[in-house]
């Protein structure tokens, strides 16, 4: 689908981000998330040799630590442009903001779903087991 002029403006504040804030091994990625009530978080990555959060994941984090559980529309960049998620940001996003639109290019928006066909769901799992624990 195309982006809106708001998808065109979080993918500027991602790349402006990732411009401005990148420094090389630590940060290489950056992140902009919208909230439904038009709030924007953005996030770096923070990359170590044992492994760490991608830009998506600490946007999810610098939302929540505001009480925003849920996003519109995310976009992940570098210095170049747009990126997309990696495989583990997909799951994530996935199953903590399913409804969320993921920039893929200048000129294309699509739903996480699509990034990630027939996911296996987190949430699903947790309500089985919680369901479980309840039956005698």
């Amino acid at each position: 689908m195309q982006p809106t002029d708001d998808d065109r403006a979080l993918l500027a504040t991602a790349i402006a981000a990732a411009r401005e804030r990148t420094r090389w091994r630590h940060h290489t990625v950056a992140a902009a998330g919208r909230a439904p009530d038009g709030r924007v978080f953005t996030g770096l990555n923070v990359f170590h040799f044992t492994g760490g959060p991608c830009a998506e994941l600490v946007v999810l984090g610098a939302a929540a630590a505001e009480g925003v559980y849920e996003l519109d529309a995310i976009a992940a960049a570098d210095t170049t442009g747009v990126i997309t998620p990696c495989g583990r940001c997909r799951q994530v996003l996935s199953d903590l903001v399913p409804d969320v639109r993921v920039v893929v290019g200048v000129d294309e928006v699509v739903p996480v779903t699509v990034l990630l066909p027939g996911a296996y769901r987190w949430s699903e799992h947790l309500a089985d087991l919680e369901r479980r624990s309840r039956e005698p």
